[in-house]
């Protein structure tokens, strides 16, 4: 019985997708609830799990393909069982499915998947290759050392071209032999990039500058830090404190969390704080949702959980969707001063940065500090710079005193 593969449903934010991959070959075997597929979207990606047991009969849309909500996909034979054709050595060998945890025979000689590919792509024969895996296997890196070893080959105009190992897009040498590599910007980029001109373009976006003396968190930080892992599971970080400044703050000044729709100012009594996180297809910014109402050990552990979600792609629309203001951290990848951009339709974003030590004057003395320069960019139109700064500053003095955070004074 042949029982149809279709796209999930798409939330009404998505209108459509795009099949970034298939896991599965037609005629392969497949299990229930197993990923056939990848869709991508401007959110998130979809994984699109197998319905019942079977083969999978027929792939109707391949990677690359733009794809709607419930459009069918391909198509599984029920109950079916994958039938298995013995190559004569006349027969080329079919490539295997990409999983690096399975290898392929070929007689004696075994070839990681990955490998294989690779060889198909630069058209090299398994008796050019000398394995160094277990038993003699050739691996990705085997191949890969035969193509960096061949000898650069004439053009016809006489200039050298070297052999290029990719999967992800076709390599151009122009005349000069430099070459170019042009692949499609991702939904997930092409959407920021949408969101970016967007901030840009509709909002009276300015940012104020601080700096915040690290010391008193960082000392609280070291001195609970082993007790607190052991009483909650979760490591302690620095970014639990920014949120709690950042909330009490917030409810001191209600105009930066609040935004604009048409010619109404819309002032939310909730705190849904955006934590920009990083993830292989981009920034993602996953919601902590009604955040005054959570302890600092639930926000470090629902952090870790966004953190592991996006690193897998996992992370679900309900998730990124929403927030009324957002915390990004520039720092953890070296950057000591930013103006980072506000996402619609919020009205402000906190920019975090690099612990630096620097010379600064305490009590008329010069000392060591371990600084942090802050950044806060506003929606003018709706903020003005008086609230601006004495939002990054009422920050600033809590961090400085951590104790303000507890009493929320």
């Amino acid at each position: 019985m042949a029982i149809d593969v279709k796209v999930p449903s798409f939330p009404e934010s998505v209108a459509d997708g795009s099949v970034i991959a298939w896991h599965k070959k037609a005629g392969e075997q497949v299990k229930r609830d197993e990923v056939l597929a990848e869709i991508e979207t401007d959110k998130v990606v979809f994984e699109v799990p197998a319905p019942e047991d079977g083969v999978l009969s027929e792939i109707i849309e391949n990677e690359g393909a733009t794809v709607l909500s419930q459009q069918l996909l391909g198509r599984i034979e029920a109950g079916s069982v994958a039938t298995t054709t013995t190559s004569t050595p006349a027969e080329a060998v079919q490539p295997a499915p990409a999983s690096e945890e399975k290898s392929v025979t070929t007689e004696a000689v075994v070839i990681a998947p990955a490998a294989r590919k690779l060889m198909a792509e630069n058209n090299i024969d398994a008796a050019q290759v000398t394995g160094s895996g277990k038993g003699g296997r050739i691996l990705k890196e085997d191949v890969l050392a035969v193509i960096n070893s061949a000898p650069a080959v004439k053009t016809a105009e006489g200039v050298p071209s070297v052999p290029v190992a990719t999967s992800v897009a076709a390599v151009a040498d122009n005349v000069d032999g430099r070459p170019e590599k042009r692949v499609p910007m991702s939904r997930l980029r092409a959407r920021v990039a949408e969101r970016l001109l967007e901030a840009q373009h509709n909002a009276a976006m300015l940012t104020t500058f601080n700096e915040v003396n690290m010391k008193p968190v960082m000392e609280l930080r070291a001195r609970h830090r082993d007790r607190f892992e052991k009483a909650h599971d979760v490591r302690l970080g620095f970014m639990s404190f920014f949120v709690k400044a950042t909330v009490e703050a917030l409810k001191q000044i209600p105009g930066v969390n609040a935004s604009i729709e048409g010619n109404d100012v819309i002032y939310h009594g909730f705190y849904d704080i955006g934590i920009a996180v990083s993830s292989p297809r981009g920034l993602v910014v996953p919601i902590l949702r009604d955040v005054d109402q959570m302890s600092m050990a639930e926000i470090e552990a629902k952090i870790s959980e966004y953190a592991a979600k996006a690193k897998n792609k996992s992370l679900s629309i309900e998730e990124i969707s929403g927030g009324t203001f957002t915390i990004t951290n520039g720092g953890v990848f070296g950057s000591m001063l930013s103006t980072p951009i506000i996402n619609p339709p919020q009205s402000g974003i906190l920019g975090m940065h690099k612990i630096q030590e620097r010379a600064m004057v305490e009590n008329g003395e010069v000392v060591v500090l371990p600084m942090m320069y802050l950044a806060h960019s506003y929606d003018h139109r709706l903020i003005d710079g008086k609230e601006a700064v004495q939002f990054l500053v009422k920050i600033k003095e809590m961090l400085e005193d951590p104790a303000r955070i507890l009493l929320e004074v």
